[in-house]
């Protein structure tokens, strides 16, 4: 049986569990409705990265779904798809009549690894399209507002969307591979099913640390966040590049691995469970040697970026700065007020931690910031205070305190009516490497 006739056997085979079936099925419905309910709500997940522009844009919907996709959804299901695609056969034990009419383990694996891609990509899929459709419906293709305040155009808009639900495919498919060597090496072991999820817990657990950066850009998960770089201006692309080509290198890496095992078993012996010693000298093994390698790879290259957190003063007031600059002027918009452009605001940021007044870096929320900034024709200058919530991956969250009629109060009073501030609250990314690294 050659590979095409024996990949559309091993997808029909897929297909035809009710399990798969209704995982397609809720991948391309669920999302449309989760999306288009949220956004008629009065609450809106102010939590979760682009949560707050739900009412405001279409666009903001697929990205609050994508956020979620890649801490539980994708995880999952890969668990259920990649993680089964062997042991399945070995619960039903029809490894001989399988052999018997393909005659080839090669072919086997290559058939049943497109067939479990095939699927995976089908649910990604329908997880992008049915977000994007219930945002567009329940709110409508309006601009996107930036994680440095700039505002991205409808058309740009879906394209960064679109391009960010296209690199978590590349962690995703690390996953895939991480279940197909489960599959593999535990046999019928209800583990190798569980393998994926776990791992990806693992890295968002690291993600939560505070580790250097080398070692988060090492993981694969990195990627799943990695995304909010599109969504600055310029793009912070280093980041993102890296988390893509790592996946991608545990997918081969884990791929291959899976072969190897594959070939080398045999299928003369039904008692054979797998071993928890094959699994961890075959499998744990070369991948934790992986990320050793990647981490020591990285940290030769980028030295003077990866040794710390990544997050360090002059970036926090850096890109707390440009996003007030940007929503400012979507304020100024929004009252009628005389146009004015980034480079007449001269928007600048003073940062402290704590008690630390100079040199301050880290994650934690007891980041203090006062931003001033000057309008033409106007000598006195202008100052806004900002609490700030940064997480461990760059991401922060900017809380408003004052003075009032600029950022202390949600609603601004504008000639049609009360609307949202922009400058109340809003999130924004640091960029944890150095200049030379951006895209």
């Amino acid at each position: 049986m050659p590979v095409a006739r024996a990949y559309r056997f091993e997808l029909v085979k897929l297909v035809s569990q009710w399990r798969i079936r209704l995982l397609v099925l809720a991948c391309w419905i669920a999302p449309a409705g989760f999306v288009a309910a949220v956004s008629r709500q009065s609450t809106l997940p102010v939590d979760t990265l682009f949560g707050r522009w739900m009412h405001a844009t279409g666009w903001a919907g697929p990205l609050v779904v994508l956020g979620f996709a890649g801490t539980w959804a994708l995880p999952l299901l890969t668990s259920v798809v990649a993680g089964d695609v062997f042991a399945c056969e070995d619960r039903l034990g029809t490894w001989r009549h399988l052999l018997v009419a393909v005659r080839s383990p090669r072919r086997i694996f290559a058939a049943k690894a497109l067939a479990g891609l095939t699927v995976i990509l089908l649910l990604v899929a329908g997880l992008a399209c049915s977000s994007a459709a219930g945002g567009l419906v329940s709110v409508g293709d309006q601009s996107l507002v930036g994680l440095d305040g700039h505002l991205l155009a409808p058309g740009e808009a879906a394209v960064h969307v679109l391009l960010a639900w296209v690199c978590v495919l590349a962690p995703t498919l690390a996953l895939a591979a991480v279940g197909l060597l489960g599959s593999v090496v535990l046999w019928r072991s209800p583990m190798g099913l569980l393998l994926p999820a776990l791992v990806a817990l693992a890295m968002q657990l690291a993600q939560m640390l505070p580790l250097p950066v080398a070692v988060r850009l090492a993981l694969p998960g990195y990627a799943f966040i990695a995304w909010n770089g599109l969504f600055t201006r310029p793009a912070q692309l280093g980041p993102l590049l890296i988390g893509v080509a790592v996946s991608l290198v545990w997918a081969v890496a884990a791929t291959a691995l899976a072969l190897l095992l594959f070939l080398r078993r045999d299928f003369t012996n039904p008692a054979d469970d797998g071993s928890g010693r094959r699994a961890v000298t075959a499998g744990l093994l070369p991948l934790a040697g992986l990320v050793a390698v990647t981490v020591a790879v990285l940290a030769a290259a980028t030295p003077a970026t990866v040794t710390g957190s990544g997050i360090r003063q002059a970036g926090v007031e850096r890109s707390l700065a440009t996003a007030f600059a940007h929503l400012y002027r979507m304020q100024t918009r929004q009252l009628n007020r005389p146009a004015v452009t980034e480079a007449q605001l001269r928007a600048t940021a003073a940062c402290t931690k704590g008690d630390v007044g100079d040199g301050a870096q880290g994650a934690g929320n007891d980041w203090h910031c006062v931003v001033t900034w000057h309008l033409p024709g106007v000598e006195a200058t202008g100052t806004a205070v900002y609490q700030l919530d940064v997480t461990s991956d760059g991401r922060f969250v900017a809380d408003g305190d004052g003075p009032k009629e600029v950022n202390g109060y949600f609603l601004v009073r504008t000639p049609d009516g009360d609307a949202p501030n922009p400058l109340w609250q809003f999130d924004g990314n640091v960029e944890l490497l150095d200049h030379p690294m951006k895209g």
